[in-house]
């Protein structure tokens, strides 16, 4: 069976963690990713958080999945004619250095253009246009910048940045689409075009519901669905909300049986109005379902507090999954706080390939995140990053260089 992108061979000039998740995900659909890496050090990932000495990180081999790895010094004319060979044999080119460098390597768009003007440029950035175009970022700054920290925690705490990778991973996700969409229009114009993915517009285009709420407050001065409401003081910006839902059903997170000493002994609860009846069967509090002061969503918003201090006293009487199969049956929405661990031992993640095994041939076996995106006709099959420089001779004799020519480079230090 073919891949969905089975033909399309991206060049692959990103590192960390950003451009990386782009084109991995771009190498599970089945698009040949060649790694562009500086011969005797590689992406720097390779070697930071490692657990086994000189061994490939798991920071690295999870983010480069199906690529393949090649050496090129740039900065040798000798090198530097091999990448141009590659531009031209190549259909996309994804990069996330400092602003400027390609410019700096001798590739302006300009050039790339001439050597091969159907290739797409797509670039992570830290920020768009603008006054901080030239500033370095890295994950917890763009969940700063796009506005998720400012929002995220409790109104008594400061900010907080989520484990959620949305500032490097969310990005390489917005490239992806990006990429693929260039592609598309590619078969229409024949052009390649550049594609900007900065990481600032990536978060925020993840917290766009409090862009929302900003108006909403802005307008009206208030949020009822947020918890600092009725008692509660709002300002000029929207503030934190600590684990309300963030929409229109009041959610919370409750302690569970065990929740002493188990840091994730807790459920996600959400008091949807077309089970509010059924809730308060189960908790015990059915005149609930009939008083006043409890039957509308409006009455219920400024109670929710002692609301759902009623339902802790249930659900510290059930562990998370006890009380999640009988929430189930009536369905009332919930969800069991998982740890990692918990995770990585659940096997209908192993059966879908959202968690997978790979062998590693100096890392032996290890787990890693499948492809969160299933195609009916393109399973993916999640192959083991490669070894730096593995794949150096196999790619130049596809672009046409000779066994003698390869050495011949070698030597003169140029991959």
């Amino acid at each position: 069976m073919s891949k969905a992108l089975d033909g399309v061979r991206i060049l692959d000039f990103t590192h960390v963690q950003s451009g990386p998740t782009c084109t991995q995900l771009l190498a599970w659909f089945g698009a040949d990713v060649i790694k562009v890496e500086r011969a005797g050090a590689g992406d720097i990932t390779r070697e930071q958080l490692r657990d086994i000495p000189d061994v490939d990180s798991l920071y690295f081999t999870m983010l480069n999945h199906n690529k393949r790895s090649i050496t090129i010094d740039t900065k040798n004319p000798e090198g530097k004619q091999v990448l141009e060979t590659l531009i031209q044999k190549c259909d996309v080119l994804v990069e996330n250095f400092a602003p400027g460098a390609l410019d700096r390597m001798g590739f302006t768009w300009e050039r790339i253009q001439e050597l091969n003007p159907r290739m797409i440029v797509a670039s992570v950035k830290g920020f768009g246009p603008g006054p901080y175009e030239d500033c370095k970022v890295y994950e917890n700054v763009a969940q700063c910048a796009g506005g998720a920290a400012s929002t995220t925690g409790f109104d008594d705490g400061p900010p907080v940045v989520t484990g959620a990778q949305i500032g490097d991973s969310g990005t390489g996700l917005h490239l992806a689409l990006g990429i693929v969409t260039a592609l598309y229009q590619r078969t229409q114009t024949g052009r390649g075009q550049k594609v900007l993915a900065a990481m600032q517009d990536g978060v925020l285009n993840l917290c766009r519901v409090k862009l929302r709420d900003q108006q909403r407050l802005e307008r009206t001065g208030t949020m009822k669905e947020y918890p600092q409401y009725p008692n509660g003081q709002f300002g000029e910006a929207v503030p934190r909300a600590g684990n309300a839902s963030g929409g229109g059903q009041p959610g919370w997170i409750l302690k569970c049986k065990g929740w002493e000493t188990d840091p994730n002994a807790y459920i996600y609860f959400i008091t949807q109005a077309p089970v509010w009846a059924k809730i308060c069967n189960v908790i015990g509090k059915e005149e609930w379902a009939t008083d006043p002061d409890y039957v509308t969503p409006a009455a219920r918003l400024p109670r929710l507090k002692d609301i759902f201090a009623e339902i802790e006293r249930w659900t510290m009487t059930k562990t998370k999954f006890e009380a999640m199969q009988i929430l189930n049956k009536y369905d009332i929405p919930c969800g069991p706080i998982l740890s990692m661990k918990e995770i990585a031992e659940e096997p209908s993640l192993r059966k879908t390939g959202t968690i997978v095994e790979v062998d590693h041939p100096t890392r032996g076996r290890y787990l890693t995140v499948g492809n969160p995106i299933k195609l009916s006709d393109s399973p993916t099959e999640v192959k083991r990053s490669p070894l730096l420089g593995e794949h150096t001779d196999e790619v130049m004799t596809e672009l046409g260089y000779s066994p003698e020519q390869i050495s011949a480079l070698r030597t003169a230090g140029a991959i």
